[in-house]
Formats: C-alpha cells, sequence, structure tokens
C-alpha cells in the first residue's frame, strides 16, 4: 500500500508540472520538448500506482502507446472523430504530428528503463 501512495503522490506532482507546463510555459524548449519528456512519466506513474510491483518492459509499452497516439495525430484523429472544437481533447490527444516528439518520448522512456534498472539493483 506504501509504494501505492509514493507513486500516487509522484503522478499527482508530475502531473501537476505537465499541466503548469501547458498553461504558463510558452518557449519553445520546455513546453514543445519537455512536456513531451515528461507525459511518459507522468503515465509510468499512473500505471505504477496500479501496478505498484511494475512490469518489466513498462517503459516499452509507454513508447509504443506514446508512438501510436503521435501517430493517429499524424492521422488528423481529432478531427476524424469531430473533436476539434474540444480545446481539452485536442491538448489530451495532440493535433500535429511531429517525429521530435517521438524522440521525446524515447528519452523518456529510456529515463524511465534506467531508472527501472537502478531501483533493481537496489533490491
Amino acid at each position: 500500500m506504501k509504494r501505492r501512495i509514493i507513486f500516487f503522490l509522484a503522478f499527482l506532482l508530475s502531473l501537476t508540472i505537465e499541466i503548469l507546463i501547458a498553461l504558463f510555459v510558452h518557449d519553445r524548449f520546455v513546453r514543445p520538448y519537455m512536456g513531451d519528456v515528461l507525459v511518459v512519466v507522468v503515465l509510468y506513474f499512473l500505471v505504477r500506482t496500479l501496478l505498484p510491483e511494475g512490469c518489466k518492459c513498462l517503459p516499452v509499452f509507454l513508447f509504443v502507446f506514446a508512438t501510436g497516439i503521435e501517430f493517429l495525430q499524424y492521422l488528423n484523429l481529432v478531427e476524424l472523430l469531430g473533436l476539434s472544437d474540444s480545446r481539452l481533447l485536442r491538448t489530451v490527444l495532440g493535433s500535429v504530428f511531429d517525429v521530435k516528439d517521438i524522440l521525446c518520448y524515447g528519452i523518456g522512456c529510456a529515463a524511465l528503463q534506467a531508472g527501472e534498472l537502478i531501483q533493481g539493483r537496489k533490491r
């Protein structure tokens, strides 16, 4: 139970940072790049809240998931579903495909995998 609480608090903190970046940072580095790195971290802590014992391949699964969402942006999913008027859904699902986003997801997932390996050695 203690691990779930820690992961949930980490999820809330990282989600809060992600929201603050989305609302208040309008630069050319933090929002477009760090925000994309952080999004997989937010998802990681959410999943680890539900699965506190973890999953060895979780960072890989998150990368595949995030990349899948990015390719749905390439297909203009938001427009296809008629959701382009919803600012929230356009923000959550994204509306512009960018290969650099996939690179950012990869960096975030690599950092998560490194963290998993370090934690595994400590146990």
